[in-house]
């Protein structure tokens, strides 16, 4: 695309009455209309009508010398794709590469996430406590049913077999997918996991392991002795049923 030509090179009018764009002096929240200003405007309105930029503005207090509190949030929430449960999984570290967050921020922040997650922890039912493949198969079949790709879940225990997350680890083709054994602990390790399940699933329907299977599974399982978090077990999933390393002595 070429430049437009400057119009006003043949036209004095036109030249005298450019005027030049200039910033507003006041950007930053006090300019706002009271009622759009987060603190006011949960009081006014209530907390529901707030957005998690808003909400997490008001954790912040205040932003950068170009960057109101808002507009900090939004970023935050930007780089874990807008996703809450993204976002609570966060270093400090992570936190903190975030622009307008040192910090005493970054740790406002994990301890509200960190309420927000005992809350629902306390209100949840009881939790699934796993004591045989079939129990695993249960737990994971609504994330893996009828998919027609491959995907890698991992399902993190406490002490007592009981289940604290499933979580995804990649999602790939009909043929297989990527499992990072450094995503895998991450997760394991940052959830203060004492066991992990490792699941997959064969849209094939086939539920023989193949060798590349046999081989990660081992990988695996010699890192987790290695960082005491023991592999329990590799479940192959399909619709029509499943195969446990476990159960079949491949452990």
């Amino acid at each position: 695309m070429q430049a437009v030509d400057n119009l006003s090179e043949n036209n004095p009018a036109t030249e005298t009455a450019a005027v030049p764009y200039q910033t507003p002096a006041s950007f930053g929240i006090k300019s706002w209309a009271e009622e759009d200003r987060p603190r006011e405007k949960l009081m006014q309105k209530g907390r529901a009508a707030l957005s998690d930029a808003e909400l997490l503005a008001i954790l912040l207090g205040s932003g950068t010398a170009k960057l109101s509190a808002v507009d900090v949030a939004k970023l935050v929430l930007s780089a874990a794709q807008n996703d809450l449960n993204a976002l609570a999984r966060f270093s400090l570290k992570e936190l903190m590469r975030q622009k307008g967050i040192g910090e005493a921020k970054a740790i406002t922040i994990m301890a509200a996430l960190e309420l927000g997650r005992r809350r629902k922890e306390a209100d949840a039912p009881a939790r699934t406590t796993i004591t045989c493949s079939r129990d695993i198969y249960r737990v994971v079949q609504p994330h893996l049913q009828d998919l027609p790709h491959e995907e890698f879940w991992v399902v993190l225990l406490n002490r007592a077999n009981v289940v604290m997350r499933t979580v995804s680890i990649s999602r790939g083709g009909v043929a297989g997918t990527v499992a990072d054994p450094k995503l895998i602990f991450k997760e394991a390790l940052e959830q203060l996991a004492s066991s992990v399940i490792l699941v997959h699933n064969h849209p094939s329907g086939n539920r023989n392991p193949s060798a590349a299977d046999i081989a990660l599974t081992r990988k695996l399982k010699d890192a987790g002795q290695f960082l005491d978090l023991p592999i329990l077990d590799h479940l192959i999933y399909t619709d029509a049923g499943y195969f446990s390393f476990a159960d079949e002595g491949m452990l």
